[in-house]
């Protein structure tokens, strides 16, 4: 089967979401304090459901791993490994860091994968800013910024416009800014280390926990910029955009003007279109693509043929888990 997969989000409500999912991406939002669409996601907090091919339609992402191994290729890993988001941050985000494989499988669970991301800006408000490092050169003087209530001082902001990308590797303090629109690609996991977040409640008048203990223990020291992180991209159009390549996944954006074609290498790709639309001719046959469709190109499928006016993120895993 090389027909491409179509995938149907997972919307997730959040204390800083907003309505842009619904209104620049005509998703629909349970309300308008949705803050991430798991366009792309086998995992059990938020899983992705097939909408095509119709033999295939319902079926979540995680089952169609486990029973079609074939679409994932021979040395796929033994749980889906990736979990492709667009957020929507009306509001700054919880200042946060997050664990590699190692420390996610001793402190919660043996299953659980660290998280790697990386962030593609689609729009950014004037003057927005992202979270991204910190000033402590170790652990001792980290605590004494915390410990005296210091953390303007203690994080590193950075402004960012639309087409900036930032590598965020495990171990890397970082927080999204309001105002922002991002396409994130990650390891699989769902496991967040809060720092600081603003002294903010929930609905019910609480404090969100924080988690400084497990912060300092997996924090970067000193904070190092990964060489990936670009910002002011120039991207040729027609031409598969190296964004990054580490251990766990590579990540490319394609800028389609007119018709071009691909030839992949052999993997399975995850692809979500973030600006304009157009369509995609895969073994002979035509699928319409517009802003938010996401779909995984089926292992074997490398061959591709795009035409229109479109930009899309697309991304493969690395790593065998």
């Amino acid at each position: 089967m090389m027909e491409p997969i179509f995938l149907k989000p997972v919307l997730q409500e959040k204390i800083w979401g907003g309505s842009q999912l619904k209104e620049h991406f005509a998703l629909e939002i349970p309300s308008d304090q949705t803050g991430e669409a798991w366009v792309i996601s086998a995992h059990p907090n938020g899983l992705s459901t097939v909408e095509s091919p119709k033999e295939l339609a319902g079926m979540t992402l995680d089952q169609l791993y486990a029973e079609y191994p074939a679409l994932f290729g021979p040395q796929r890993a033994k749980t889906f490994p990736l979990l492709v988001k667009i957020l929507d941050a009306r509001e700054d985000l919880s200042i946060q860091v997050h664990p590699d494989d190692a420390y996610a499988q001793q402190h919660e669970g043996v299953d659980e994968l660290g998280k790697t991301e990386c962030w593609y800006v689609i729009s950014a408000v004037e003057g927005a800013k992202i979270v991204y490092g910190h000033h402590a050169q170790n652990e001792e003087e980290f605590r004494a910024y915390v410990n005296q209530g210091r953390y303007e001082e203690l994080f590193r902001e950075i402004p960012v416009q639309a087409g900036d990308f930032f590598d965020v590797p495990a171990g890397t303090i970082h927080a999204i800014g309001g105002g922002i629109t991002i396409l994130e690609t990650q390891q699989s996991s769902d496991t967040t280390y809060r720092v600081y977040d603003f002294d903010r409640v929930d609905a019910n008048g609480n404090y969100r926990e924080l988690h400084l203990e497990q912060s300092v223990e997996v924090t970067l020291f000193p904070h190092q910029d990964s060489p990936y992180t670009k910002q002011a991209l120039s991207i040729e159009k027609n031409t598969l955009f190296e964004l990054v390549k580490n251990q766990y996944f590579e990540v490319y954006k394609l800028e389609v003007s007119g018709t071009m074609a691909h030839q992949f290498k052999p993997n399975y790709y995850l692809a979500t279109v973030i600006e304009g639309q157009g369509q995609m001719r895969v073994a002979g046959v035509e699928y319409p693509l517009t802003l938010a469709d996401s779909f995984i190109l089926p292992y074997g499928s490398e061959k591709v043929e795009f035409s229109g006016d479109m930009s899309l993120i697309i991304s493969c895993p690395r790593e065998v888990n």
